[in-house]
């Protein structure tokens, strides 16, 4: 178990693994994540781009606007946002400019994931954030889920 400060990352996980699932029944790949503060969940989101017809509907972007609406504040400062997979450029950026504290993220996206695997955009020199980060908390888990999704979406294509 992953732990920070005295907190197990492991936990808040879980209910951002929750809301991946709720993406998962809805049609949507299957992200979710919380945005914690001071020991509560203050936002949540999960993925809704296909149902909203939003491309920026991710489960971060929905994450930050929830916890910035329940905390009366644009400025997310102190905050950990948990997120299943690693986020892509966009969501990074509003890392940076909400102020989120500390990402953590589940697996690894191989192909848009802009926090560690294709490249490191919350490191840049030139912005004026810093968002820690942690990777792989339930990894296995969130990496499974999306697979599954894939595959099925696969399979029902074929048939």
């Amino acid at each position: 178990m992953v732990a920070v400060q005295g907190v197990e990352h492991d936990a808040w996980m879980r209910l951002a693994y929750g809301e991946a699932l709720r993406a998962f029944d809805a049609g949507e790949v299957p992200v979710g994540a919380v945005v914690v503060s001071d020991g509560r969940v203050v936002g949540k989101g999960f993925n809704r781009p296909i149902g909203s017809g939003d491309p920026t509907a991710h489960a971060e972007i929905l994450a930050v606007r929830d916890a910035a609406s329940t905390l009366a504040n644009y400025r997310l400062t102190g905050t950990s946002l948990y997120v299943t997979v690693e986020p892509c450029l966009m969501c990074a950026g509003a890392l940076v400019h909400s102020r989120v504290g500390t990402v953590v993220y589940g697996a690894p996206e191989p192909r848009t994931g802009a926090v560690r695997t294709t490249m490191r955009a919350l490191d840049h020199p030139s912005l004026n954030h810093r968002v820690n980060v942690v990777e792989g908390v339930l990894d296995e888990e969130c990496r499974e889920l999306i697979q599954r999704f894939f595959r099925e979406r696969r399979e029902r294509a074929v048939s």
